[in-house]
């Protein structure tokens, strides 16, 4: 193992050794510089996913949040000198982490939240004004045959549980006792200049977007959705895609 390696695997681990080859400039306790060091490395860390995810914090409290944070920073180090993109995988740690079993819904609390920060860091696109989606839906033998583009920032996450009321009531959007966490909802997230919305779709609204993402037309991915949900409506979910400036073409 190189010389970094093994830096980058004592600053994780509490128990290992100081790595030789260090020095203090003025010769300080080699070990007590080194333990505060890797303390202040875990701590920042922690403090990023915090960051991160601060509705999945206040879900559990911070004692527990820290705890569980800091077993994921020892298993799952940052790859990249960008902090905002740490903590991808830490939903799929959350549904393993037995201690959390008992908030089923705390990893798609999780999942939501990273979400918003993708989104947040997403390319800019301009969504379709006014006039263009006039003009696209001006001849409506033709709608079915649309293929519309989605916003770059735009994410869809299907949940088993009120993801999206959990999120809202912890900014002060609802009464967070009056929301049954074991409903389901699908949340769409995306960036409307710097703001990031989450918003709840339709039923068969995620199944909509899978299909423009996928390529299908506008009929096909319709027929798609409604084939998922019998109570689909086409006009609900576009319209609220294009309120919110969800999609960047219709062709």
């Amino acid at each position: 193992m190189s010389d970094q390696r093994l830096f980058t695997a004592a600053l994780l681990d509490p128990d290992a050794p100081c790595p030789t080859g260090l020095t203090t400039w003025n010769g300080s306790d080699l070990a007590r510089r080194f333990a505060v060091y890797r303390n202040n490395v875990v701590v920042s860390l922690i403090d990023a996913l915090a960051d991160t995810f601060p509705v999945t914090l206040e879900l559990v409290g911070d004692e527990f949040f820290r705890a569980m944070a800091g077993i994921f920073v020892r298993a799952a180090p940052p790859t990249s000198a960008l902090l905002a993109e740490y903590g991808e995988g830490f939903p799929a740690f959350i549904e393993r982490f037995e201690p959390a079993r008992s908030v089923p819904y705390l990893a798609d609390v999780a999942r939501l939240e990273l979400l918003r920060v993708r989104a947040f860091h997403a390319a800019d696109a301009e969504p379709l004004t006014p006039e263009q989606v006039a003009r696209a839906l001006a001849d409506p033998e033709r709608l079915p045959a649309l293929r519309a583009t989605c916003h770059p920032s735009l994410g869809v996450l299907r949940s088993r549980y009120a993801v999206v009321s959990l999120w809202a009531a912890h900014q002060g959007i609802g009464d967070l006792a009056r929301v049954d966490p074991f409903l389901p909802e699908s949340a769409l997230v995306v960036r409307g200049g710097l703001e990031v919305q989450v918003i709840a779709l339709p039923p068969g609204g995620d199944v909509l977007i899978a299909g423009f993402a996928n390529g299908l037309m506008l009929g096909d991915a319709a027929a798609l959705a409604a084939s998922a949900h019998a109570d689909f409506d086409l006009t609900t979910p576009l319209a609220l895609l294009l309120r919110h400036g969800a999609l960047c073409s219709l062709n």
